[in-house]
């Protein structure tokens, strides 16, 4: 028997209610949580791929922390965020390594010239704003990203929320596909996983729904003790609660001006 499953309710609520959830370091989630992680190993390529690039920009880029395990970045490198908690926290982290932290709204136009970077990255964006995306590559220029893909961990959005019929449409591949395209970018790699996720505590549900703030809308512990405290009881009666994670990995190179 865990620690976890010897302590109460409102003992793992109040935790994780209280611990920070800034910058995108799930670590506080290890013993009671798992994410099986996809197969193609997103920060070794992305790293590969910042080795050889010669102006890089990562967008949402959290606390920095994926961006930052690169061990080579290239001559020019910016880096975008909205959340000022996480743009602080990316502030702090990347800036000794050369790297421009810019404050972007979320939604609003990169503030970067035309064709200004041969490579963009981004693990988990927020959003994808294809055309501005496309502008600020570099014909040639490479987007390589690693995203949420559908109906992601629905089953505790469910929980909370009810049935999510349009689930299996959210994030698609096929759509990142098409408005890639849209915006004058050529996918050259496009895959997709479905991925196991559990959660074996009460607080790791919490903190989970805190940090990731799109899976709740608005979620708060007054708000949904009831139905939390609910999901206590059946998890220390049945065992981990489990989920389905999707991801995908999306590689699109700009198309030559004259082929647009």
């Amino acid at each position: 028997m865990t620690a976890e499953t010897t302590r109460t309710f409102e003992q793992l609520v109040a935790e994780a209610d209280a611990v920070s959830v800034d910058g995108w370091d799930f670590s506080w989630l290890d013993g009671r949580a798992t994410e099986q992680r996809p197969s193609w190993g997103y920060q070794r390529q992305m790293a590969a791929r910042l080795a050889a690039a010669r102006a890089s920009l990562d967008l949402d880029t959290g606390g920095g922390e994926v961006l930052d395990g690169a061990e080579t970045l290239p001559p020019v490198a910016a880096a975008t965020e909205s959340w000022p908690p996480n743009l602080a926290r990316a502030t702090r982290r990347l800036r000794p390594r050369g790297v421009v932290v810019v404050a972007v709204p979320e939604g609003g136009p990169l503030p970067f010239a035309d064709a200004a970077f041969d490579l963009v990255t981004s693990r988990h964006p927020v959003a994808n704003d294809w055309p501005e995306i496309a502008r600020v590559l570099e014909p040639g220029g490479l987007f390589f990203s690693q995203q949420v893909g559908p109906a992601s961990v629905v089953e505790i959005i469910e929980y909370f929320l009810g049935p999510q019929p349009d689930a299996p449409r959210w994030r698609h591949p096929d759509d990142a596909r098409a408005e890639a395209e849209a915006a004058g970018l050529e996918v050259v790699d496009l895959r997709l996983e479905r991925l196991h996720t559990e959660f074996r505590d009460i607080g790791a549900v919490v903190y989970f729904l805190r940090k990731v703030i799109w899976m709740v809308p608005g979620f708060t512990v007054a708000q949904y003790r009831p139905r939390l405290r609910e999901l206590h009881e059946q998890i220390q009666k049945e065992g981990p609660f489990q989920a389905t994670t999707t991801r995908f990995l999306i590689e699109a190179r700009k198309r030559p001006a004259a082929a647009a």
